[in-house]
């Protein structure tokens, strides 16, 4: 759960600047995702808390991958930072309580949503996990030859 709720305010900090030096409906949309991700930091928080945990305070300040200098770099790091989230919240899937278990799954689903919102060009086949090495495409007289 603290390595979800330190995503959590990795992504809020993140948020905060990019509202800051963006407009118009790319602002709303990382105004809405600010807001759901503030009020999921708040549910792992008391989830933490509730079971007798101390929760990770978030940091001063937070590293960016790339500094968005236009509205398509902005676009293209909100949705980065929902791919970290997701995959913040894959270890969390693997708890042993079910209602932990959940809650990490539909929080996964809402950061792939909110993602693909802000670079639908670009889904990942499977959100959250690590990019593989490239692995060689097989030519086509390869196939053919049973290579």
């Amino acid at each position: 759960m603290r390595k979800a709720l330190a995503a959590e305010h990795a992504v809020l900090f993140a948020y905060g600047l990019l509202g800051a030096r963006t407009s118009g409906r790319l602002r709303e949309r990382i105004t809405l995702a600010f807001d759901e991700h503030r009020a999921g930091r708040d549910q792992l928080r008391g989830y933490i808390t509730a079971r007798g945990g101390r929760p990770v305070e978030p940091d001063a300040s937070y590293a960016l991958p790339f500094f968005p200098s236009n509205a398509t770099l902005a676009a293209k790091l909100a949705a980065h930072l929902e791919n970290g989230v997701t995959a913040a919240y894959l270890e969390l899937a693997a708890a042993d309580e079910a209602a932990l278990r959940r809650y990490a799954a539909l929080a996964m689903q809402e950061a792939v949503r909110r993602s693909y919102l802000f670079r639908p060009d670009q889904p990942a086949a499977f959100p959250g996990m690590p990019v593989a090495a490239a692995v060689p495409s097989a030519t086509p007289s390869a196939v053919q030859n049973g290579e």
